[in-house]
């Protein structure tokens, strides 16, 4: 198997080429540190599965995986990120990810999600498979940030890690106006009134992680 390991950190990404390196079925193990290298290099190679982060600085890993999904249909991307599998699990299957496990899982784990998404299967652990059944569930209640986009998402992140709007607009290039009007937005679907209200709602809902 060929692996491309998509990460904005680089010693994380060493660390994981280094462990993938042990697998059995390895092959190919590429390395991209943001959005647009990751498709540039799925342009110039085959790759059988992508290990692909969610925070991503300018892009957020589940819009790169939308992009991943429409140049190419089929590839198997495996989400690995530090945040828990109860707020983005689902949002991760959905947008086309074939597992999601948590930055904390063991290798093993690792590779049994890896050979299972390199065979054209999906890895769903129990605690993602129960999230699914019950997301599946017409009357099942969903939390307030369910209704956020995965633009909107982003921006609470980086809201509750005390970035200012100016700071988040130069992050993710976008202007000052457009992400004071996703804060609106954000602030109107979780009912929040002020900067300590998403602080206080990102923080019982662990999305403060960086």
């Amino acid at each position: 198997m060929d692996i491309l390991i998509v990460d904005d950190h680089m010693i994380i990404r060493r660390g994981l080429m280094q462990l993938l390196a042990e697998h059995p079925q390895a092959g190919l193990l590429g390395e991209a540190a943001d959005g647009p290298s990751a498709l540039a290099a799925l342009r110039g190679a085959c790759y059988d599965v992508v290990l692909l982060d969610i925070a991503l600085g300018e892009r957020d890993g589940l819009d790169v995986l939308k992009s991943i999904g429409a140049e190419f249909p089929g590839m198997g991307v495996v989400m690995l990120s530090v945040y828990p599998e109860s707020q983005f699990a689902v949002r991760a299957i959905r947008g086309g990810a074939r597992a999601y496990l948590n930055k904390g899982c063991s290798p093993d784990e690792l590779f049994r999600a890896v050979s299972t998404v390199g065979a054209g299967g999906y890895y769903l652990p129990p605690a993602t498979a129960a999230l699914l059944a019950q997301n599946v569930r017409r009357d099942a209640p969903g939390a307030p940030h369910d209704a956020l986009s995965n633009r909107e998402m982003q921006v609470l992140r980086l809201l509750a890690q005390g970035r200012t709007v100016s700071e988040i607009a130069r992050q993710l290039s976008l202007s000052v106006n457009t992400i004071s009007t996703y804060r609106a937005r954000i602030c109107d679907k979780l009912g929040a009134r002020t900067a300590v209200d998403l602080f206080a709602y990102a923080t019982r809902h662990s999305l403060c992680a960086s």
